[in-house]
């Protein structure tokens, strides 16, 4: 333990910076978005076929700039300029969430945040993993993906107590409490953009000699090749969280009710993931992920056959457990079989995968 913490204390200034620019974000996100299946079904009346459709093409369309981010940001050798101008993106479509009165419009504020996120994902990744050495590659991801969940957790909260402020114990969301959401998430939003530009540095391979990557296929390493179909194919046997939490609503799970679920759900991830990180450095990345993958496996069963709605709230709980396994240990190796020159193009890859097989899964 001691180890770790002294791991800790010594990563480097990227790794922070990075990590509270996605905690701030994701006090802005998870605000907002784990509120919008609500909104679209209890204020827009969309139905449940709908709001698959509009999160499915805005991941999966945007999940293709991740693949072009990430090769540009090899081709350039800049991380931090791609990974800015993303979060911005995302930022600035936020607002108009405050003035979005059909499926269309949702559908179009949706895409476009999803395209700042295309946009910086993989020069982020590729940022922190050209920060870090090998040996602790699994603790500087596992502690930004804690810090983008802890984010998570404190917008959580502040949507919990704009509902309870606003509309108390009520089963359905109302507009004018989403509204209240949203304006509050511009805050940490516009935070996030400004402590990245400021705060981190460029770490990328520079200079007139230095070979531009091609985007291809057969130039990456075969073990990432082989690791990214089998993400692929597990991928494909996902299903949009929104419906997790849709099924609880049904069920008889009121607003308040479903936002302590994914708090509680954000506080297991956040807990876990540093130490599963750590853990990755010391075991082996693939050991980790294939347990994590097990895990999941047995959850999804469980969800499957779950009748009352405390089944449901207990399995999306321990549905942390399988992130804080699998998040940052995924990206973590990542880094660790591919070179350098071509982590961006890798990161883009990785999501792009995850993304694309989201939409028929």
């Amino acid at each position: 333990m001691s180890a770790t913490k002294q791991a800790i204390s010594q990563l480097p200034r990227n790794v922070w910076v990075v990590t509270i620019t996605s905690f701030l974000t994701d006090i802005s996100s998870e605000m907002i978005f784990n509120l919008l299946p609500l909104f679209l079904a209890n204020v827009l009346g969309i139905r449940m076929a709908g709001i698959g459709l509009i999160e499915g093409v805005a991941e999966s369309t945007a999940s293709l700039l991740k693949v072009f981010s990430g090769w540009f940001s090899d081709r350039v050798g800049k991380r931090k300029r791609l990974a800015v101008a993303g979060y911005g993106i995302s930022a600035v479509a936020k607002p108009f969430l405050l003035i979005v009165g059909s499926w269309w419009g949702v559908f179009t504020v949706r895409f476009a945040e999803r395209v700042g996120k295309g946009v910086r994902t993989a020069p982020r990744d590729a940022l922190i993993a050209d920060s870090i050495d090998e040996n602790h590659r699994g603790l500087a991801f596992g502690l930004h993906r804690a810090g983008d969940t802890a984010g998570a957790v404190v917008g959580l909260l502040l949507a919990l107590v704009i509902v309870w402020a606003s509309q108390s114990g009520a089963l359905s969301l109302s507009r004018e409490t989403f509204q209240r959401a949203v304006w509050v998430s511009l805050v940490p939003a516009f935070l996030a953009v400004l402590v990245l530009a400021w705060g981190a540095r460029e770490t990328a391979v520079t200079g007139p000699k230095r070979q531009a990557p091609e985007l291809s296929w057969q130039g990456l390493d075969q073990r990432f090749r082989r690791f990214l179909v089998v993400l692929v194919l597990f991928t494909l046997g996902n299903s949009a969280d929104a419906f997790l939490i849709l099924r609880a609503q049904e069920r008889g799970l009121g607003v308040l009710g479903i936002l302590g679920m994914l708090v509680m759900f954000n506080v297991l991830y956040t807990v876990l993931a540093g130490p599963l990180g750590s853990l990755s450095d010391r075991v082996g990345r693939r050991k980790v992920i294939l347990g994590g993958w097990l895990f999941y496996a047995v959850l999804y069963l469980g969800f499957g056959l779950a009748t009352a709605v405390w089944h449901i709230v207990l399995l999306f709980v321990l549905y942390g457990i399988y992130y804080g396994a699998v998040e940052g240990t995924a990206r973590a190796y990542v880094a660790d079989i591919v070179t350098k020159e071509q982590r961006g193009t890798a990161y883009g890859l990785y999501h792009a995968g995850v993304g694309l097989a989201a939409l028929p899964a």
